[in-house]
C-alpha cells in the first residue's frame, strides 16, 4: 500500500525520519507538499494531483487539516487515514490574530525562525531541555524559510467539524496525551465524527509525536496500516 505522508505546520520530512524504516513495511513512502499553497482546499488539491492512484494518507497536526480534505476530495483513492495530533476546529479569534500578527511582523522585517516560545509549547514538558530535539525542530523551520512561513500561517484556519461524515475510508487517530497544542477532546470530536475511527491516546509525548514518541507512534499505525492492506487485498481478490 502505498503511503502518503503530510507534515505540519512549518515541518518539512524530518519530521517523519525516524519513523520511516517502519512506515516502509507497509508500502512505498512519499511526501505530500504542503509548501506552495496558503489555503487547506489548495495544497489538498496539490497533494491529491501529485500523489499515487491509490495511497493512505499520514497526516500530522495541519497536516491533518489537508488529509480530511484529500479524503473528501478523491475518496476513491484514498485507501486508509491516519490523523496525528490534529484536530477538526477552526481558528479561535485569538488564534487568528496571533497568526495574523506574525505574518504581518515577517512580512515587515523578515523570518528569523520559530519563536523558543512556540518550540518549546509544542513538546511535551520533559522535553523543554532537550536541546537537540528543540534545535531539529528549529532548523525545519529555518529550511522552510520565511515564504513557506508566510503562506502557511497568512490565513485563519477553517474548522471540518460539520463535515467529518463525509469521511468514508478506514480512520485511524492518534493524540498525544501531554500536548498542549490539541486537547483529548479535538481528538474525540475526530473519532466521533468519522464513522468507524479508532482513536490511540499516547503518553507520554507533546505535540511532537513523530519526533518525540516516534517507536510508540508507528507501534499503533503501522499494525493498523497493514490490517487494512490487508483487508483491502482480501476484499479485491
Amino acid at each position: 500500500m502505498n503511503l502518503l505522508l503530510l507534515p505540519g505546520f512549518m515541518t518539512d520530512a524530518d519530521l517523519w525520519t525516524d519513523v520511516a524504516a517502519r512506515l516502509a513495511q507497509v508500502g512505498p513512502v512519499a511526501h505530500g507538499d504542503l509548501t506552495r499553497d496558503a489555503a487547506i482546499s489548495d495544497m489538498a488539491r496539490r497533494v491529491a494531483a501529485e500523489a499515487p492512484d491509490r495511497f493512505a494518507l499520514i497526516g500530522f497536526s495541519m497536516g491533518g487539516y489537508v488529509a480530511r480534505e484529500v479524503a473528501r476530495l478523491v475518496p476513491d483513492r484514498v485507501r486508509a487515514l491516519v490523523l496525528i495530533a490534529t484536530s477538526a476546529r477552526a481558528d479561535t479569534p485569538d488564534q487568528a490574530a496571533r497568526k495574523a500578527a506574525a505574518a504581518a511582523h515577517v512580512g515587515r522585517h523578515g523570518f528569523s525562525g520559530l519563536s523558543r516560545a512556540a518550540i518549546l509549547q509544542s513538546v511535551h514538558p520533559a522535553r523543554t531541555g532537550d536541546d537537540a530535539l528543540l534545535a531539529r525542530i528549529r532548523r525545519m523551520g529555518d529550511r522552510l524559510g520565511g515564504p513557506v512561513f508566510l503562506h502557511q500561517a497568512g490565513q485563519a484556519r477553517q474548522g471540518d467539524r460539520d463535515r467529518l461524515g463525509a469521511i468514508a475510508c478506514p480512520t485511524l487517530v492518534v493524540a498525544a496525551a501531554q500536548d498542549a497544542l490539541r486537547g483529548l477532546d479535538e481528538a474525540c470530536e475526530l473519532r466521533d465524527g468519522i464513522a468507524g475511527a479508532t482513536l490511540t491516546v499516547i503518553e507520554g509525548s507533546g505535540h511532537m509525536l513523530p519526533l518525540e514518541a516516534p517507536e510508540r507512534l508507528v507501534d499503533a499505525v503501522v499494525p493498523w496500516l497493514l490490517d487494512q492492506a490487508s483487508g483491502a487485498s482480501t476484499i479485491g481478490s
